[in-house]
């Protein structure tokens, strides 16, 4: 058992861990390592999709979750692990749910939280924030719920425990605000990887295996870094808080240790494919429109993972090489069938090239 690691009254290191939401991109990676590790692990999810193996499950509706209550409280959880909170009324009901009935709870949050955020998007006014953004020091968003309500909708689509509530500001005031039932915080970067619902890396992907020679690039978007994760090791890193009794009451910055440009994030895309084209950076204002920077590319989103590597000993579990093999890999074998916000234009994109010489 780890440093840290919790342990029950017997003496046993099985520790009785409850997960909301394990059955989608992130959640399997959890159970999964959990299971791995001997623990008692319960996922409680919709039915739709299998367990993994040697999970229990509960099936019931996470927006209603006190009508699961009683099934839920009699699981006596050491750790509850909720993936899929949308919002601080729904963090208000999880806590009052299993107030006096588990020791903690954690409470999957994002980046985005930071006034970071807000200033790439144009909603926080001032000038840039400072960066590395780290758990203390760095400021939050002053406007909450940052998504007009037709982006809300299309990101619904995707994600479907979304409610018209979606901030996890008022989620982390709920969890950490407890008095009687600790929690912690996980703000998660952008997690790519296979089964990943965005598919993040589909636009390069694409555009390669279509045979494109050249790719026109934003040289705005190209300069831009924000922390990322691949899932697997985003799945290691909320075990390794669940586990651990000091990190009670703590925030903790989940990614990668370093942070590449979204250029260098493309190249390495293309060396999987074994690509031998070319990036072609372009002034936004040469480019079709659905290529262009969407946001504040002078503010980037790098965060500090420090403290979750030094406090609790987190490692990644898979290289960086590694973990983008295995996504291109099941990006060029699963495109998205469905609704997708990525868009292709070639006779566009073709003509920009031959405008720019």
């Amino acid at each position: 058992m780890s440093h840290g690691e919790m342990a029950t009254c017997g003496g046993s290191s099985d520790v009785r861990v409850l997960v909301i939401g394990g059955t989608g991109f992130i959640g399997p990676h959890i159970a999964r390592e959990l299971i791995r590790r001997s623990h008692d692990i319960t996922v409680f999810h919709r039915g739709r999709t299998a367990v993994p193996p040697g999970a229990r499950e509960i099936v019931g509706d996470r927006r209603r979750l006190t009508e699961s209550a009683a099934r839920l409280r009699a699981l006596a959880p050491d750790v509850i692990v909720d993936v899929v909170l949308s919002s601080g009324r729904q963090a208000r009901e999880l806590m009052n749910v299993f107030r006096g009935y588990a020791r903690r709870v954690v409470a999957v949050s994002s980046m985005d939280v930071y006034r970071a955020c807000g200033v790439t998007h144009g909603l926080e006014e001032g000038p840039l924030e400072p960066l590395p953004l780290t758990e203390e020091s760095s400021a939050l968003r002053t406007k909450l719920q940052t998504y007009p309500p037709a982006q809300l909708q299309m990101l619904q689509q995707i994600f479907g425990w979304l409610d018209e509530e979606y901030d996890k500001i008022p989620i982390e005031r709920e969890v950490l605000g407890d008095h009687e039932l600790p929690g912690t915080v996980v703000r998660l970067p952008m997690v790519y990887g296979p089964r990943d619902p965005l598919h993040r890396f589909h636009p390069i992907v694409k555009r390669i295996l279509d045979g494109r020679p050249v790719i026109p690039f934003s040289a705005e978007m190209a300069q831009w870094r924000a922390t990322k994760g691949y899932v697997e090791n985003v799945g290691a890193a909320l075990v390794a808080v669940a586990l651990a009794d000091r990190a009670s009451g703590r925030i903790y910055n989940a990614g990668e240790a370093d942070t590449l440009t979204e250029l260098e994030w493309a190249q390495h895309i293309a060396r999987a494919l074994n690509w031998d084209g070319e990036f072609k950076l372009m002034p936004d204002d040469r480019l079709p429109l659905h290529l262009r920077a969407p946001a504040n590319t002078a503010q980037h989103w790098i965060g500090d993972t420090t403290r979750i590597r030094n406090e609790l000993g987190f490692r990644e579990m898979v290289t960086r090489d590694e973990a983008i093999r295995r996504t291109v890999e099941w990006e060029a074998a699963n495109p998205p069938n469905g609704f997708t916000p990525h868009q292709f234009d070639y006779a566009s994109e073709d003509e920009a090239l031959r405008n720019v010489g």
